[in-house]
């Protein structure tokens, strides 16, 4: 979670902390302690303006939509106010969100808060 939440951790960092050998996607309280830590802990690198953070984000929804859709769904979370954020972070987000709403296979939990986010 340290990790995660660090300044210095930013999307490159975040891809090799997911190969480490001590994280295990499969776990949810691994997966929970270092990606929620990013995405919800750490605004400065996971809201980064050329928009990796998100692309970050979408792939491990969809990941872990395939493993555990409750964890999945939880982490879909991170994008639901999209809205209030800048025009041009507002389009990135939403390009994440639609990436993951057209995906086969999308579990009704991470489904419902994706189509919920893009309706409002």
């Amino acid at each position: 979670m340290l990790q995660g939440s660090a300044n210095s951790t930013d999307v490159s960092k975040m891809r090799k902390l997911l190969k480490h050998p001590a994280f295990n996607i499969h776990n949810p309280n691994r997966a929970r302690s270092l990606i929620y830590a990013f995405c919800n802990a750490n605004p400065a690198q996971f809201h980064a303006l050329d928009g990796s953070g998100y692309a970050l984000w979408s792939d491990l929804v969809l990941k872990l939509n395939e493993i555990n859709p409750q964890v999945a769904a939880r982490l879909a979370r991170s994008l639901d106010r999209w809205r209030k954020y800048t025009p041009e972070l507002q389009e990135k987000m939403h390009a994440a969100l639609q990436k993951i709403a057209s995906a086969k296979n999308v579990s009704k939990d991470v489904l419902e808060i994706v189509s919920k986010a893009l309706a409002d």
